[in-house]
């Protein structure tokens, strides 16, 4: 029998909706609601950068980050293969969207480390 990574994408996939459902919101919250009204001040530049100084707080951001991208990706692969009826190309569209997700984790990585 031949095994597939297919559990291991759809795992992916949840986590990403667990955190895109728990996570972005908040900071949607913050940095689009709150702090443009004036409910709440900017950060400053030295705050920021105080805030992302520990490696814990970078590689939560990084998980935060690569797991949304594999959720958008998986969700990018089997709409747009149901909807444009593209099933017949499923290799190559999955290609392109995992790639497209572990370069986006690849960059955040590099930028955030």
């Amino acid at each position: 029998m031949r095994r597939t990574p297919e559990p291991y994408l759809w795992l992916l996939f949840s986590g990403g909706g667990i955190v895109a459902a728990l996570v972005l919101p908040v900071l949607v919250l913050l940095f689009g609601v709150l702090m443009p009204l004036g409910v709440l001040d900017w950060p400053g530049a030295g705050e920021l950068a105080a805030l992302l100084d520990p490696l814990v707080v970078r590689l939560g951001l990084l998980v935060v980050v690569v797991l949304c991208l594999f959720h958008a990706a998986h969700r990018i692969r089997f709409t747009s293969e149901e909807l444009l009826g593209i099933a017949r190309y499923d290799a190559l569209v999955a290609v392109l969207c995992y790639g497209g997700a572990v370069t986006g984790g690849i960059i955040a990585a590099m930028r955030l480390l």
